[in-house]
């Protein structure tokens, strides 16, 4: 197949209205895709998916730009159906692509920079934002609780590649057997008039051991332990495929992503089984009850060097950034980590256990915090079609 992107993403301040559509790649293989593919989209196709206006099966006024965000929110499941439907892209097979070389040569992708001048409902921003927490590695190997954060690569349309942070969640369909991962929008599409990357591989535990740590030479078992996991669907907001660009701004109040995956291996099991844990998300998490919030990632751009586990731990309540006060407001903490970070999870104690909240999404230059999604009705009504999606 010849249906490969650029890594350079299409970057502008976004200013558009606040209601959009949800932006939806099916990546399936040709060997494997889902039962609802588009017959339509053969292997030599080369046309990029767009986000483009459908009749919706319950009449709403099309699904290609709802009248209001709330029209978005209550779309039923057949509404992301036939969006979905409308929206398919086969893509090549990448068993094989991520061999070491090209590996250890991806970059890890820019965080969408913040621009003060973007920042324009200051009555949903706090006056003085966080102070810097210094990132720290995680201790090899990584336990259960941390084996489920890894790197997601991806293809640059050109022959080379880049990587951002993703992390394993708990599918309520499949309890036990999830194969969903949750990112950040930007880690997935180019944005507005882009494209969704190509060759999407989720490594999960990515240098467990610590045997590629410090320089060291390391084999494809030690950098990869849980093998390699293509995405054979992935999901961005409505918003940023319409608007998403360089500068942090509104767009990025909606930048979360997911994608589903599937075991290259073929040995049956799925990704949970595999690495041994998921990660429930946290939706409409009631602010007052987040009071800390503990953020990882693979930063690669220096003092970091892409091969290790970092975490900023907030102990303090996140700090709160907008810049549209129509839409959810953005949890700030703390934290120098810089690109390749973009999509880790944030994770917060529910119930005594590790719950997600948000993911990294936008900070300054030089790093000092970093702001992530609030995840609310928009993001739930997603993961549950991806949930609940016959496969």
């Amino acid at each position: 197949m010849s249906n490969t992107v650029r890594t350079g993403p299409v970057r502008r301040r976004a200013a558009l209205a606040t209601a959009s559509v949800l932006a939806v790649l099916s990546l399936a293989a040709t060997a494997c895709g889902p039962e609802n593919s588009d017959p339509s989209t053969d292997a030599g196709a080369t046309a990029a998916p767009t986000v483009a206006a459908s009749a919706s099966a319950s009449g709403k006024p099309g699904l290609g730009l709802p009248t209001s965000l709330a029209d978005l929110a209550n779309w039923s499941l057949d509404d992301w159906a036939k969006f979905a439907n409308d929206n398919i892209l086969k893509n090549d097979v990448v068993k094989g692509f991520w061999d070491m070389t090209k590996m250890e040569a991806a970059a890890g992708r820019d965080t969408p920079e913040f621009s003060t001048q973007s920042a324009t409902a200051q009555n949903e921003t706090d006056p003085q934002l966080p102070s810097p927490i210094p990132a720290k590695p995680q201790a090899h190997p990584y336990n259960a609780a941390t084996a489920v954060l890894g790197k997601l690569f991806l293809e640059d349309g050109k022959g080379g590649g880049g990587y951002c942070s993703a992390t394993v969640v708990s599918d309520p369909a499949n309890p036990g057997r999830s194969n969903l991962v949750y990112t950040a929008s930007h880690c997935l599409h180019e944005g507005k008039g882009g494209k969704f990357f190509q060759k999407m591989t989720f490594v999960p535990s990515f240098n467990k051991s610590g045997a590629y740590s410090n320089g060291k030479k390391a084999s494809e078992a030690e950098m990869a332990p849980y093998g390699w996991w293509a995405a054979d669907e992935a999901y961005v907001s409505p918003q940023w495929a319409a608007e998403g660009g360089h500068d942090g701004g509104p767009v990025s109040q909606y930048d979360f992503g997911m994608i589903h995956v599937h075991n290259m291996n073929g040995d049956g099991k799925s990704l949970e089984e595999t690495v041994g844990s998921s990660v429930p998300v946290w939706f409409n998490a009631p602010r007052e009850q987040v009071n800390s919030a503990f953020a990882y990632g693979y930063p690669s751009a220096a003092p970091f060097d892409g091969r290790e586990l970092e975490h900023c731990d907030s102990t303090v309540k996140p700090a709160k950034l907008s810049f549209e006060a129509t839409r959810p407001t953005m949890y700030v903490i703390g934290c120098t980590m810089t690109p390749g970070s973009s999509g880790g999870g944030w994770f917060v104690t529910k119930d005594g256990k590790p719950a997600l909240i948000s993911v990294n999404s936008i900070g300054p230059k030089p790093a000092a915090w970093m702001a992530g999604p609030s995840l609310q009705a928009q993001a739930k009504n997603m993961f549950d079609y991806v949930s609940k999606k016959k496969r």
